[in-house]
C-alpha cells in the first residue's frame, strides 16, 4: 500500500534511522530501503543523500517530507476518528516535557484529565529542551511543554504559566531568613547553575548582568534536580523556579526567598507543531492545562497575604470584625 510507504519514509526522516524506521513499522532494515528508492524511483529525484555521513535529506527530500507527514498524520487521526467516532476515547495524548517540569505537578493534570475523558490517557516523557523540540516537530509528541521557548514559524505557541525564580539554599545559610534578597546580595556567592547550552541558563546569565552582579559558579547540570542536591550537598547557591522547591522546603531541606525590587520570572509554554491537526483528546488535554495553570502567586504576596491573614486574626482577638480570612495555600 502506498500509504504504509510514505509512512516508513516519514518514520525513517523522524528517527534518522532507516533501522529504527523500519522497526517503528514491523519490518526489516532492507524492506525500509527499499521503501524509500521505490519513492525515489517514482518521483525520479533524490530524497536521501547517502553519500553523506551521516545521511542527510536533499532540498527535494525535505519538501517532500513536510508535505508527507501532514498526509500521514491526518490519514492516522482519521482512522482513529472512524474507529472511535470522535477523537477522544482511547487515544493517547503524547507529552514531551523539559525535566523541571515536576511529575508531581503534572500528574494532578493527568489524573483530572483521566476522570473527564475515559478511556484516553496521557504519555508523559521528560527530555532535554532541544529535544523536546525535535520531538514535538517530528511528530513523536502531540505537544511540549518548554520554558523560555524560542520562536518558530513551525511551532504554535500558547502561554501556560510564569513561574516566580527564586534564591534556593541551605536553610542554615546566611541569606536563608530573609523575606527577600536583592540581585546583588549574591555577589561573590558560590552558585550552581545550568549548562551554557540551556535557554534557563542564558536568561540567568542575562539577569544577573542586568544587574552587575558576578557569581563564582561552582557546578553546572544539565536539570534542576541535580542543581539541587548540589544546593543540599552545600556546592552553593542556586536560582530556581519557585515551584520545583516546594516539597524541598517543605521537608527543610532547602530555603527559597524571592527577590525584591527586581521580578525575574520564568515562562513555560505549551507547543505543538503548526501544520498538525491536534486531536480531540490532545486538545482536551491542552485545555485543561491551560485553565489550570497552576500559576502561583509569588512569594513575596503569599507571604504578604498571609500576613494580613495574621493581622486580621489579631483584630478579631480584639473584638474587631468577624473570622479572619485564611490565608492563601500554594
Amino acid at each position: 500500500m502506498y500509504f504504509e510507504t510514505l509512512k516508513i519514509f516519514c518514520d525513517v526522516v523522524r528517527y534518522h534511522s532507516f533501522s529504527r524506521g523500519a522497526s517503528a513499522n514491523g519490518v526489516s532494515q532492507p524492506a525500509a530501503s527499499q521503501a524509500v528508492h521505490q519513492l525515489e524511483r517514482r518521483l525520479e529525484v533524490q530524497l536521501v543523500d547517502r553519500s553523506k555521513r551521516p545521511w542527510e535529506l536533499t532540498i527535494e527530500g525535505k519538501l517532500y517530507f513536510e508535505g508527507c507527514q501532514d498526509i500521514v498524520s491526518r490519514y492516522l487521526e482519521l482512522e482513529e476518528a472512524v474507529r472511535r467516532r470522535d477523537g477522544t476515547p482511547g487515544y493517547k495524548v503524547r507529552v514531551a516535557a523539559i525535566y523541571s517540569v515536576g511529575l508531581q505537578d503534572m500528574s494532578h493534570y493527568v489524573e483530572r484529565f483521566r476522570e473527564e475523558a475515559p478511556g484516553a490517557d496521557v504519555e508523559l516523557e521528560y527530555m532535554h529542551p532541544a529535544r523536546v523540540y525535535e520531538t514535538v516537530l517530528g511528530d513523536e509528541a502531540d505537544l511540549g511543554l518548554i520554558a523560555f521557548v524560542q520562536g518558530r514559524h513551525d511551532l504554535v505557541t500558547l502561554p501556560w504559566r510564569n513561574e516566580e525564580m527564586v534564591l534556593a539554599c541551605l536553610p542554615g545559610h546566611r541569606l536563608a531568613r530573609r523575606r527577600s534578597v536583592r540581585p546583588s546580595d549574591l555577589e561573590g556567592e558560590p552558585f550552581v547553575s545550568f549548562q551554557k547550552d540551556l535557554p534557563i541558563r542564558r536568561e540567568m546569565d542575562r539577569f544577573l548582568r542586568r544587574h552587575g552582579v558576578r557569581v563564582k559558579v561552582a557546578a553546572e547540570f544539565d536539570n534542576v534536580a541535580n542543581v539541587k542536591q548540589a544546593v543540599e550537598e552545600g556546592a552553593g547557591v542556586a536560582i530556581l523556579p519557585e515551584p520545583t522547591l516546594r516539597r524541598d522546603v517543605e521537608r527543610r531541606a532547602l530555603g527559597a526567598v524571592p527577590f525584591s525590587g527586581a521580578p525575574f520570572f520564568r515562562p513555560v509554554s505549551i507547543i505543538y507543531r503548526r501544520k498538525r491537526r491536534l486531536n480531540a483528546a490532545v486538545l482536551k488535554f491542552m485545555d485543561l492545562l491551560r485553565q489550570t495553570n497552576g500559576t502561583a502567586l509569588p512569594l513575596t504576596a503569599i507571604r504578604g497575604r498571609r500576613g494580613e491573614a495574621k493581622g486580621d486574626r489579631r483584630r478579631q482577638g480584639k473584638g474587631q470584625g468577624g473570622p479572619a480570612p485564611a490565608a492563601r495555600r500554594v
